[in-house]
């Protein structure tokens, strides 16, 4: 009994090296990841001021809304209106706002207001400048036919916005399947109610004999944040929208891909269905024969998704992606960090009120209505030609380099002096032949400009492009067109024998090929009356040799100071050009000098001199090792200040040089999320967004960013990872698969338990069993790596391509360690719980019986006999109650009941075990002889599993290891349906629906599994049928369960381990059935026994 006892407390609890070592590292990576995530971020956005006032709109006769929403419209201004009165001249386009998880119109009222309220302003102020059109990018490389197309931006826009807002009630809709499935049949109806409104004002002005000012829109422009977004997206499909009645859907931070929290099965069954009705809305509508019947459903439907960056914890740019649900003929995703005018990371919440971001989606949707008709355009490609120009800027769409832009006009060429040939100018600025100044001809391979003098500069390329300098670079801060032009020009042999061409053929303008980099803060002076420092890049040029070959000069003008289109200069003007050579600018980082960064910082110097571009690239992903890296200026070429001793001040060299040397600037690239650009580089975390390291990874491992020096100054960099981001980043990322990968433990667990039972063992403790699972070479390689390469098996099976395999595995065994920390701490608490309150029963109980011999009234009231009531087959009890609150009231109730009735098993064994310890019963001689006789004998009989002789603290060892097993598994089932029940305690009273059936019925199975499999002996997953001549052992299924819980993490998917607890119940319940019809009793229930 001692050594039973010995074996309960110390083996069970006392945690192995292994376990120490695994719970230590998740305890470091938690702690860093928590002080990741609440440190403060500094996003750049300005807050949106306004004006609002919000207008109810009434349910018309015989209507009937679904649910308890409401529908109201925003009007900017802080004057009291007549509400009939507005909605009696409701004439512009209407734009229906969704919000997203625990929205409504009152707290979305800053997305409302800030888009309502700077649509409006934009209305007045009309369409950007000229030049905005002029430089931003019309490449999108795949997808749409865009140069066909023919759009001219009018000077004025054409119709205002009306802006809808729903009133959702603030519910979670991101925790329950049902509550989204019911915004999305509301929003049907309040764009149905939408187009009404508008067709009954219409009819009211012609009643009153005004004249209609518009037509009337059949269509309404949706726009979702979060979960609004995905809600959007199933309106469109739902089967009783009226056709075409949503043409143009945009979306701000919303998940497509899978909801965020993919924890209850009804909400991943429901983004699948969506997303499969979508992939479906995009094809050809055939006959069974083959013929062409009619175009496809979606056909007239663009969608954008706009994601806010790695400043975004809830909704990750891989979940907003369109991959595989939308054509990229008819939408594409885009992140903030990429938008023209915007080049910000944003919160999930920042990107509702983000005025940069706001001005240009009030912009966008402006430029979508069709001056002829004062309504969107009809023809998609026209929609996405002018969602494309307007969100999509022209930097690097590959970043092999830098692509340039497209444009649809040709900038304006420069002609020689004494130039007879005219020019046309699509700039709108004329520089004057006599505005130049006299030429500079540089005789170095790199050009500074510190003024707008009006010269131009004269670089020879084939003398200054020698000895492998055949790239050119340009940066400046000068506008181009109207700050700066670059023009090629051919040799003078060949000049003269094309005299007879024009100009335009003569010489080439690559100023087209420049593209804009957000600039950082203006530069500032160190004190009234010094010099300014110097100003960040906001355009760059790269051209290649293919774009120099058959030029023999290149030319830098630079406009007179008075040429700016009566704009006031920039306070310094700043252009720096270098021919390079690609391969003196790359540079290789490690893994290995990744990782030791962490403890040791990598540094580089960069010597004066050195090229203007500089290409690191990163062995691994920084989505996955975000880092550090600071500028400090070493040097500029000067030695002193200058200045008498004295009076110096606190001018220091680094001072100085930044009167010298102009901002750095870092381009960091993503498939993904697109471009991420850090201006200002002086020190700074460069982390994208990317998703590297999953089964459905496709991206390469390694990171690429360009940075941008000043070739006149020396740098000391230093890479440095930062162990807070890159744990806040690891648990954003794969925290789904942590999830899956938990659920697979437990039930390895279960297998380790079942497997020493069917070997006639005793049933170890979880971290025992735990521990034993993450021994090497065996049961960790079994376990950990053969589903990884079951994995990669998989991916070739399905002609998939194979994720990165390094990072791949590492990852996967990180979550795989971080999942056992998990499990392990869940089993310690638990176990600590049990045996402080089996402490305080037994307490009580030992007073009780004190009581008892000396009061027969204490020991009634004390002891609680009646108790004993409850032992009247609890099981049926039990199952019904349980049973009946998953189907009618919510699953996360049922699942309580049932985990309740594993803790007062557990409860109750432990409290036997202490309850034994205490009595200190001698151990009787005469029957331990007894025992020691049989077992010497030769007549010796077989032990069974069901028969073989224990003792009673042993016994409920057993019991009670078992069904610890059974609670925590099914205590990780219950608590992935704990969001959804706070959602449901929200909607008490407001009338509640039944769960959804697949909920419902997952949760059954998983009481199936749980009643059916209570106690160790007479688990009824032990009376499988045969497979092929094998016998099934319980340890057997619950493997393969656990290999497909592994999957499920793998595929970011922890719901889908209810398909296997549940098929484990149901399992049971069929072999249950099975042994009742055939009257089978040798699997009966029946206790072993056991010596007292």
């Amino acid at each position: 009994m001692r050594g039973a006892r010995y074996t309960m407390t110390n083996q069970g609890v006392r945690p192995r090296l292994r376990i120490v070592g695994v719970v230590i590292l998740a305890a470091w990576i938690g702690l860093a990841a928590l002080f990741g995530l609440l440190k403060p971020i500094k996003n750049g956005c300005t807050m949106t001021y306004m004006y609002p006032t919000y207008i109810p709109i009434s349910v018309t006769d015989g209507a009937t809304p679904p649910g308890r929403y409401g529908l109201y419209l925003y009007h900017e201004g802080w004057r009291k209106i007549d509400f009939k009165e507005h909605l009696d001249r409701l004439c512009g386009v209407p734009v229906l706002f969704i919000p997203g998880n625990a929205g409504s119109y009152k707290q979305a009222r800053i997305t409302v207001r800030s888009a309502a309220a700077e649509s409006d302003r934009a209305y007045q102020g009309g369409p950007f400048e000229r030049t905005f059109y002029q430089e931003a990018s019309l490449f999108r490389g795949e997808g749409a036919d865009t140069e066909s197309v023919e759009y001219d931006m009018p000077s004025q826009y054409s119709n205002r916005l009306d802006w809808f807002a729903v009133d959702l009630e603030g519910e979670h809709s991101a925790m329950d399947g049902r509550i989204l499935e019911e915004h999305t049949e509301y929003v049907v109806y309040a764009i149905h109610r939408i187009l009404d409104q508008y067709k009954e004002s219409h009819e009211t002005r012609e009643r009153e004999g005004a004249a209609a000012s518009s037509n009337i829109p059949h269509n309404v422009i949706l726009v979702g944040h979060s979960m609004g977004g995905f809600v959007a997206r199933a309106a469109a499909v739902h089967p009783r929208l009226r056709k075409s009645a949503v043409q143009t859907i945009l979306t701000l931070s919303s998940p497509h891909q899978s909801p965020p929290l993919a924890l209850q099965p009804s909400l991943g069954h429901y983004f699948a269905k969506v997303n499969r009705e979508w992939r479906k809305g995009y094809e050809v509508q055939t006959s069974p024969g083959g013929s062409h019947v009619s175009e496809p459903l979606l056909c007239g439907v663009v969608v954008v998704s706009i994601a806010g960056g790695y400043n975004d914890y809830q909704v990750r740019s891989k979940l907003e992606s369109l991959d595989g649900i939308v054509p990229s003929s008819h939408g594409f995703m885009i992140s903030s960090t990429s938008m023209k005018d915007v080049w910000l990371s944003m919160e999930h919440q920042a990107i509702l009120w983000c005025n940069q971001l706001v001005v240009q989606v009030s912009h966008t949707l402006l430029s979508l209505v069709d001056s002829k008709t004062s309504q969107p355009f009809s023809d998609t490609q026209m929609r996405l030609w002018v969602l494309t120009r307007m969100l999509q800027s022209a930097l690097s769409q590959s970043f092999n380099g830098i692509t340039p832009m497209k444009v649809s006009h040709e900038l304006p060429m420069l002609a020689s002096k004494g130039s007879s040939e005219s020019q046309t100018s699509t700039c709108g600025l004329d520089w004057r032949e006599d505005a130049l100044d006299r030429d500079l001809y540089i005789q170095t391979s790199t050009v500074t400009i510190l003024a707008m003098d009006g010269r131009r500069r004269w670089l020879d390329i084939e003398s200054l492009g020698s000895n492998g300098k055949n790239h050119f670079i340009f940066v400046t801060n000068l506008a181009p067109c109207s700050g700066v032009r670059l023009h090629l020009w051919p040799e003078k042999e060949k000049e003269k024998e094309n005299s007879n061409l024009p100009v335009c053929e003569r010489v080439l303008e690559v100023t087209s090929k420049m593209v804009l980099i957000p600039a950082g803060p203006a530069p500032k002076q160190s004190e009234p009356g010094s010099q300014t420092e110097q100003a960040p890049p906001s355009a760059v040029l790269k051209l290649g040799p293919e774009d120099m070959q058959g030029f023999r000069f290149l030319t830098i003008s630079v406009a007179p100071r008075e040429a700016v289109s009566g704009k006031p200069p920039a306070a310094v003007s700043m252009a720096v050009g270098q021919f390079f050579n690609p391969e003196e600018g790359a540079m290789e980082v490690s893994s290995s000098s990744m990782l030791l960064s962490a403890y040791w910082t990598k540094e580089l110097f960069l010597k004066e001199d050195h090229p203007l571009a500089y290409n690191l690239s990163f062995a691994i992903s920084l989505g996955l090792l975000p880092i550090t890296l600071s500028l400090k200026t070493a040097g500029c070429g000067i030695k002193t200040s200058g200045l008498p001793d004295g009076e110096t001040g606190d001018l220091d060299k680094d001072n100085l040089c930044k009167l010298r040397c102009f901002p750095p600037v870092a381009l960091a690239w993503d498939s993904t999320s697109g471009l991420h650009v850090f201006p200002n580089l002086y020190s700074e975390t460069i982390v994208i967004d990317s998703s590297p390291a999953l089964w459905s990874s496709q991206s390469s491992e390694k990171s690429t960013v360009m940075l941008l020096v000043d070739p006149h100054c020396s740098y000391t960099a230093n890479v440095h990872v930062s162990a807070p981001a890159v744990s806040s980043r690891f648990v954003l990322l794969y925290g789904p698969q942590i999830v899956g990968f938990s659920f697979a433990i437990t039930l390895f667990t279960l297998m380790r338990q079942a497997h020493q039972w069917d070997n006639k063992q005793a049933v170890p403790p979880l971290l025992s069993a735990v521990e034993s699972n993450l021994e090497l070479p065996s049961p960790f390689l079994l376990l950990a790596a053969f589903p990884l390469l079951s994995s990669l098996f998989f991916s070739f099976l399905m002609a998939q391509p194979f994720p990165p395999l390094a990072s791949f595995t590492v990852v996967s065994l990180i979550c795989y360690l971080l999942a056992n920390a998990f499990i392990s701490v869940l089993i310690i608490v638990s176990k600590f719980v049990f045996q402080a309150s089996a402490l305080v029963h037994t307490t009580v109980k030992s007073k009780c019986q004190a009581l008892e011999r000396s009061s027969t009234l204490a020991s009634s009231l004390v002891c609680l006999k009646a108790i004993r009531i409850l032992k009247l087959n609890t099981t049926v009890v039990m199952t019904l109650v349980a049973v009946t609150l998953v189907s009618f009231v919510h699953p996360a109730l049922g699942l309580f009941v049932l985990l309740a009735s594993h803790a007062l098993c557990c409860h109750n064994s432990m409290f036997c075990i202490m309850m034994a310890s205490r009595r200190k019963e001698p151990v009787d001689q005469k029957t331990e002889a007894e025992r020691k006789t049989r077992n010497t004998s030769g007549k010796q009989e077989p032990l069974s599993a069901d028969t073989s002789e224990k003792s009673f603290v042993e016994t409920q060892a057993d019991i009670f290891n078992h069904r610890h097993g059974l609670l925590i598994l099914h205590l990780l089932a219950a608590m992935m349906f704990v969001p959804s029940l706070a959602a449901w305690f929200q909607r008490i009273g407001t009338g509640q629906s039944f769960p959804w059936f697949a909920d419902s019925a997952l949760c059954v199975g998983v009481i199936f599994h749980g009643v059916m499999n209570s106690r160790p002996e007479s688990s009824i997953l032990r009376s499988f049928p045969s497979v092929l001549g094998h016998q099934l052992r319980p340890h057997h299924i619950y493997l393969l369960a656990g290999y497909y819980c592994f999957f499920s993490g793998l595929e970011l998917a922890p719901y889908k381990v209810f398909y296997a607890i549940a098929a484990l119940g149901y399992i049971s319940l069929s072999l249950k059935i099975s042994q009742v019809n055939n009257n089978d009793l040798r699997f009966r229930t029946k206790s072993r026994i056991h010596r007292r």
